[in-house]
Order: structure tokens, then C-alpha cells, then sequence
């Protein structure tokens, strides 16, 4: 057992879960930004998946009803599942823009994604089941890991703007119980294509076809929280629009923390099989993971309001695609120069795949970049960029590729960056 330094004591004893639980990469690398920062250095951290609010408010509209429905004190307990008019408000929203027919009862409300998708895990996931999940992925590792599932990581490929396959999941599924996928993709900012997504879904027809109506399924856990944040011809694909039947084994995580820049808001809710949501309620219920009563309340008038929501939208989409472009004209310059980067055109969300291939380059002082550690250091220190490496997200150690998200920043900064980065590539030797 460790002893505390500051105290010469045992550290108490706690759960087996707590004491094995790993912390998020990006928060560690965010500590060693944040104390550049505080230091004083000018650092353009790329790193957040959220935004500057002062950029990206939230539209002024729902700052009103959020400010009107505390002004009429809505400030006790909300329904369990989510206030009614919300959830008829989110009803009319995903058949009017997503043509997804799901009425009221089959959704649920919580303070955001993350209550829905430990919900979705704690109601369809016992200890010892298995969980699928593509790598790089957003923290299906950790809500695995908090359900005592097995984890089966599928490394995906740059051919594929790193979209798992039907192919690549196929071999785990006859032992799996569920399959978390995203679309858009946090951290890649791609989608997954039409032709690509239905061979998904017929490979989890034909399995639950196969496994009868006596055993348990294997369910689709689709987190689709960016979906409205597509840009130029890309469209976002949803199982049960391309195979009804999907209905019955699919649990969506959604809500508003992207679409309306809304991250700190916490509403989100989840969307399936009437028995599915009826038992998430009561895991969310024990937990209290509600999005506050003032925030549905606020959430349901401006969501019952369609035009005002596609004008909103159409602004931040152009906003967040005007830097994503920037930032990939860029890349792509940088490459034609020679330099040992590249980029993954953007098709959503608000974040670039972008990669620095400088294994086995050396710096001024000699040093080589022998690690990709060694390579997301010599970035922040001679660029003053601050990216995240897909290996937080569950890739390879050894990963040459970043997520750049671009939440955080003022568009003209972006062609500041690429000067900077281009000033510290030219630094390196081979």
C-alpha cells in the first residue's frame, strides 16, 4: 500500500474500481499546457473539445427561457425521464430534421451525454460482458471498464478516415453484447458513408438473427451528438433510418451540447426500445443525473421553435467550418513544402485529423523524437500548439496522428499556427 509523503500515513483503502481506474490522457496532458499557460506562455491549445463561449455562445434565444424558467423558479426536481414538453419538443425535432419516428416515451432526458451513454452501459452491460468499440474513440475504454465488461479494441485505418468496418468488427461479434459506435467521430471529425454503415447494421441483423429470440442481443450503441454539424456534401447516416429494423437493437446518445454550442448546459437525452429507457430512467433516477430543471424547461421552448434552430445552426456551421478549412488548406501547404505532415479533409464536428510523422527526426540540440510523446512535446514547446494524439483515445502508442479541435479558436489565429508550425518543422533534420 502507498504512504502519503505529506502526511507519513497509509493512503485509505478503497474500492478495486477506484484504485484501478485511469485517469484521462487528455487531462494530463491539459495540466502540462495549463502550467505553460500560467507561466505565461502563449500557447493556441487545440486540445478542447468544447468552446471559447465568448466565440460561440450559446444562441440568445435559449440564454432567455434559460433566464426566464429560473426567474419563474423551475428550480425543483424535474420529471424523471425529462420534462414532458422537452421531450415532445426533441420527438418533433428528430422526425422533423432526422426522420426518426420516436415518440415521447421512448425518450429519455439527463444532464448531458455522458449520464446517457454510463446509463446505456449499466442497462444493456453486465460484469464480464463484451463491449466492441473502434479506436481511436472517445472513453469507451473507461465506461467498459466501470461496467467490469471486456474491452475489444478495433484499430481503424487512415483509408477509411478512421471508420471501423463491418469487416473489422465481424471477427468479435458472435461473443459481444455490445457495439459503441460514433458519427460523428470524436476525435476524427468523420462520418461514416451510407455503403459502410448499412453493412454494419445488416452484420448485426444477421447476428441477432442468428443468436434467436431466447439469448440476449447484440445492441448498437449510436452516439450521433454531433450530427448537426456536417459541412459542404457530407450527410450523417443513422442505423434505423438505413435499416428499420435496427429499432429494435439500437440506443442513441444526442442531445444539444455541440449543435448549440452548449456543452456546459447539460442537456442530452437517449433515444430506443421503450423498455430500454424505462430502465434507464431508473438507473439515471438513483443517480440523479437530470440536466437541471430550468435548462429543460428553457431547452423545450427553443427546440419547439424549428426556424430559429437551422438559423443558429447554419451560423456556427459555417463559423466551425470556415476554421476547419483553414486549418486543412494549411496542412496541405505545409505538405507540399516537404514537410512530414497531413491532414484528413474535414467533414464534421468541430474537429481536423491531422498527423506529424517526425519519428527519428532530430532538433536543433540533437534530441531525436524518438516517441510520439517526444513528438507532442516538441510541438508545444516549438510551435507553442497544443494537440491531442490519438493514442489518448485508445490508438497506438506509436500513432503519428492528432485530433485538432478548433472550438477555441479565433479564426484569425489559424493562419498564425501554421506559421508557427511550419517555423518549427523547419528546425528538424532527418
Amino acid at each position: 500500500m502507498s504512504t502519503s509523503v505529506m502526511t507519513g500515513k497509509k493512503d485509505p483503502k478503497v474500492s478495486k474500481l477506484a484504485e484501478n481506474i485511469v485517469g484521462s490522457e487528455i487531462i494530463k496532458i491539459a495540466a502540462e499546457i495549463n502550467a505553460k499557460i500560467k507561466a505565461g506562455e502563449k500557447i493556441y491549445n487545440l486540445t478542447i473539445g468544447d468552446f471559447n463561449s465568448k466565440l460561440f455562445p450559446i444562441p440568445a434565444e435559449l440564454k432567455k427561457e434559460i433566464i426566464a424558467a429560473y426567474t419563474n423558479d423551475e428550480t425543483n426536481y424535474p420529471v424523471a425521464e425529462g420534462m414532458p414538453d422537452l421531450r415532445q419538443a426533441v420527438s418533433t425535432l428528430l422526425q422533423t430534421r432526422g426522420g426518426l419516428d420516436y415518440k415521447p416515451d421512448q425518450i429519455v432526458i439527463a444532464g448531458g451525454a455522458r449520464p446517457v451513454i454510463y446509463a446505456i452501459f449499466r442497462t444493456l452491460v453486465d460484469a464480464g460482458d463484451t463491449v466492441i468499440f473502434p479506436v481511436p474513440s472517445w472513453n469507451n475504454n473507461h465506461y467498459t471498464y466501470l461496467n467490469g465488461a471486456k474491452a475489444i479494441e478495433v484499430e481503424t485505418k487512415l483509408e477509411n478516415n478512421f471508420m471501423p468496418t463491418a469487416a473489422e468488427l465481424k471477427p468479435h461479434i458472435q461473443k459481444a453484447t455490445l457495439i459503441a459506435l460514433c458519427s460523428p467521430l470524436n476525435p476524427t471529425g468523420t462520418v461514416f458513408t451510407k455503403e459502410a454503415l448499412e453493412e454494419i447494421c445488416d452484420m448485426v441483423l444477421a447476428e441477432n438473427h442468428r443468436r434467436g429470440d431466447d439469448a440476449k442481443p447484440l445492441y448498437l450503441m449510436y452516439d450521433q451528438i454531433y450530427w448537426e454539424l456536417t459541412y459542404g456534401d457530407t450527410k450523417h447516416y443513422d442505423p434505423v433510418s438505413l435499416r428499420p429494423e435496427m429499432k429494435d437493437y439500437t440506443v442513441y446518445v444526442d442531445g444539444i451540447s455541440k449543435s448549440l454550442s452548449a456543452t456546459g448546459v447539460r442537456v442530452g437525452w437517449s433515444m430506443g426500445p421503450k423498455k430500454i429507457m424505462d430502465k434507464m430512467k431508473s438507473i439515471l433516477t438513483h443517480i440523479g443525473a437530470w440536466a437541471p430543471k430550468a435548462e429543460q424547461v428553457a431547452t423545450g421552448k427553443y427546440l419547439s421553435d424549428l426556424k430559429q434552430y437551422e438559423t443558429f445552426l447554419n451560423d456556427i456551421r459555417k463559423q466551425l467550418n470556415d476554421r476547419l478549412v483553414g486549418f486543412y488548406k494549411g496542412f496541405q501547404d505545409l505538405k507540399k513544402a516537404g514537410f512530414k505532415v497531413n491532414a484528413v479533409a474535414p467533414q464534421a464536428a468541430l474537429y481536423l485529423t491531422v498527423q506529424f510523422a517526425l519519428h527519428g527526426q532530430k532538433t536543433e540540440n540533437g534530441q531525436i523524437l524518438a516517441t510520439t510523446k517526444d513528438v507532442t512535446r516538441y510541438i508545444l514547446d516549438e510551435a507553442k500548439v497544443a494537440l491531442v494524439p490519438f493514442y489518448a483515445f485508445g490508438s497506438a502508442e506509436d500513432s503519428s496522428w492528432y485530433r485538432l479541435s478548433v472550438g477555441t479558436c479565433k479564426l484569425e489565429e489559424v493562419g498564425i499556427i501554421i506559421e508557427n508550425l511550419r517555423t518549427a518543422l523547419k528546425k528538424l533534420k532527418n
